[in-house]
Formats: structure tokens, sequence, C-alpha cells
């Protein structure tokens, strides 16, 4: 599952990207799975982080079942447009990836439980896209909102990377940076999978384990 299909562009610049809006997008506060707030303020004692991992539907469903995590949404992160759409997000034009709020209780579950998460369920070898969903909305991330937090991040992926070479996998493309703001997806993508049980996932082990 690791592998390159073809060369897409990368994330426009900011002069490039649709101007998007002001209004947030309307959305339920409340997670349609557990019952708990998808928006803050959440419990003080909860740590937050965001991942891109491709297509946010499966990638939520993933984080939601995870003991210890309060709470996840679906949105667009790391780019420029304010407020966008998925249409627009969907042009490559919004600098943005699909990505997941997970807000998690740290006395629960651990930054390793959610990089084994992170890691072991997509490609992270992937330029700028998974599987053949293409384009720099897809693109691999992860987005912290902490210095640990960035820090643990950096040494999971030198981790990972280790066991993937020695797999004779590529190189992880994945983007790990300080968070910027996170949009709220509409409504319809929010805990996708659990309304729509059927619907479209590209997510499972990838083939190497990351612990």
């Amino acid at each position: 599952m690791f592998r390159f299909l073809r060369n897409p562009a990368g994330v426009p610049k900011p002069e490039d990207c649709l101007p998007g809006r002001t209004t947030a997008m309307p959305t339920s506060s409340v997670h349609y799975v557990n019952g708990n707030p998808i928006k803050p303020p959440f419990p003080p004692h909860m740590h937050t982080i965001l991942f891109g991992m491709g297509c946010f539907w499966g990638a939520e469903r993933l984080f939601w079942q995870v003991p210890g995590v309060y709470t996840t949404a679906a949105g667009y992160s790391g780019g420029t447009t304010p407020n966008p759409t998925y249409e627009e997000t969907c042009t490559s034009m919004t600098g943005h990836t699909e990505a997941v709020l997970v807000v998690f209780d740290p006395a629960l579950t651990s930054l390793e439980t959610l990089f084994k998460v992170f890691w072991e369920n997509h490609d992270p070898t992937q330029y700028m896209g998974q599987g053949n969903d293409i384009g720099s909305q897809y693109r691999t991330a992860i987005f912290t909102t902490t210095p640990d937090q960035l820090e643990a991040a950096m040494r999971s992926r030198q981790a990972y990377q280790a066991k993937l070479t020695t797999s004779k996998f590529g190189e992880i493309t994945t983007e790990i940076a300080p968070a910027g703001e996170f949009y709220y997806a509409e409504e319809y993508h929010q805990q996708y999978l659990a309304k729509n049980p059927n619907g479209y996932c590209n997510h499972g082990f990838c083939q190497v384990s990351y612990s």
C-alpha cells in the first residue's frame, strides 16, 4: 500500500488560495456517537491534536473508537482559506488538508496510542494524497497544540521511518507542524461513518506496525 501514484501539485501559496468567508459552517455541537461536545470549551484536563490522513470520514472513526478519546470532529486545517466549503477544499486551492480534531484524556490514553493509529492506518509515504484520493487536501499531517506534542510527533516519525526503512518502504512525507486554525466541516461530514455505516473508507492497516 506504500506507493507513489503520480506527482500532484503541492500546497498552494497563500496568495493563490480561495478567499473563503467569515462565517463558519453550521454544524451540530454534539458528537453523534458519544454525545460529547465537538466544539470548545472542552474540560480543562483534555488535550487536543489534529491528524490528516486522507479522507476524514474513515480517519475520524478510527479515533473515536480509541478508549480515552473524549471527542472528534471532521474539518479542514493547515492552509489559508477561512471557513472553506468541502467543494472549495476539493479544488486543492484552500491549502487545507482534511483533518480530524482529536480531544483526549491523557490519563486514559497516550499520544503514543494515537500515533499508532495514525501511522498504521494510512500511507505516510504517499505525496499529496491517499490511494486514489489525490491532492493537497488529502495530504498526511500531524498538527500539534503544544511544544511537547510537536517534539513527540517528530520522534514518532523518526521511529516509524526506521520501521519503514527496515521493511524497504519509502520516505515519510507527513507534514508535522504547530496547529493553525481548525475549520469544522459541514454537518453531514461529522461522524459520517456512524451515520452511513457502508460509506466510503480507504483506511486500514498498512503493512508495518508502529510498535
